[in-house]
């Protein structure tokens, strides 16, 4: 078990690049699902790989070992290196687990404190007016028996014309319907679990909001009326401002290179069958499947680390009880 279970810990290694890359030529919304799905599956490997190290540990513990009415010498690996590991194990869980607690518990504080923020302002619809003279706009998610809002500031409509603005709402809307702040939520949590995950929430909030420009691209039936309005509104948006209320999970309408997305709006789609189109269909294949292969081999790793453990439990019960 000892050298299959290091392998989820240094998967990442080679999953991370290979989603980064493979989302670049994916549309938004399987980017978005690429990139969050394998944040999970690699966290919830490494989190099966520490806690099948810290169990490996803890069985050759003489208290542990006649709880479970295990033969010491029988179960395996070198106590030299599986006991140390099973301690560093047991610390980056507990460190896990109080990320990962930590982050929820400040994401659902920073929501409630931003409802009960923008309660006291306009409402119209699901739209809420906040007096900032500070341009910002952003989609403040829902609770138990409260609705999405669209947040705005007064200085973001003074910056935008009437069209503009219904371009930004249905950005906004696309946020909420999606409900992309859960998204970015998940790959936090996953950073918890392995640092390597945090390079993931880059290239994911930008196929989130992508997501949002072509959701209202089609909501309005206006590329370049989204696109303008997405780049006038960057361009009143002053990154130094505090803004106001809005929880760290939840994109701003400015977020990310915005001149990507811009562009991204303005060009039009390939022809479905041009050569250079069919050789980025070779090449994205390739790194599916590479990394198709990184989150199997990470899974099946895990796996076998964990069969192999409780096999070697029960030759050691088997011993001890005559067997």
């Amino acid at each position: 078990m000892i050298f299959a279970v290091w392998i989820p810990l240094l998967m990442p290694l080679l999953a991370v690049p290979a989603a980064r890359r493979l989302a670049e030529s994916l549309p938004p919304r399987p980017a978005a699902w690429l990139l969050t799905g394998c944040a999970a599956l690699l966290a919830g490997c490494t989190t099966a790989a520490l806690g099948l190290l810290a169990t490996a540990g803890a069985l050759r513990l003489p208290p542990v070992a006649a709880l479970e009415h295990l033969s010491l010498p029988l179960l395996g690996d070198d106590p030299a290196v599986s006991v140390p590991a099973a301690w560093v194990a047991v610390g980056l869980l507990a460190a896990c687990a109080c990320a990962v607690a930590y982050r929820t518990a400040r994401h659902r504080g920073e929501l409630r404190a931003a409802r009960r923020g923008t309660a006291a302002h306009p409402v119209s619809g699901d739209l809420c007016v906040l007096p900032d003279a500070a341009p910002d706009a952003y989609a403040l998610p829902g609770g138990p028996g409260r609705p999405g809002r669209v947040v705005v500031t007064a200085g973001m409509l003074r910056a935008l014309s009437p069209a503009e603005r219904e371009a930004l709402f249905a950005h906004e809307r696309a946020h909420l319907a999606g409900r992309h702040h859960l998204f970015l939520l998940t790959v936090a949590l996953a950073a918890a679990c392995h640092p390597l995950l945090r390079s993931l929430r880059a290239p994911l909030a930008f196929a989130l909001e992508r997501w949002a420009d072509e959701s209202a691209a089609s909501r309005v039936g206006d590329r370049r009326l989204t696109a303008r309005a997405i780049g006038r509104a960057a361009l009143a948006a002053r990154p130094d401002a505090p803004a106001p209320y809005r929880p760290r999970t939840v994109l701003a309408a400015t977020a990310g290179p915005v001149p990507r997305r811009v562009a991204a709006l303005l060009t039009p789609d390939p022809e479905p069958h041009t050569p250079a189109l069919r050789t980025g269909f070779r090449g994205r294949r390739l790194i599916a499947a590479a990394l198709l292969t990184c989150v199997t081999f990470s899974a099946a790793s895990a796996l076998d680390a964990a069969a192999d453990l409780h096999q070697t439990v029960e030759v050691a019960q088997g011993e001890t009880t005559g067997h």
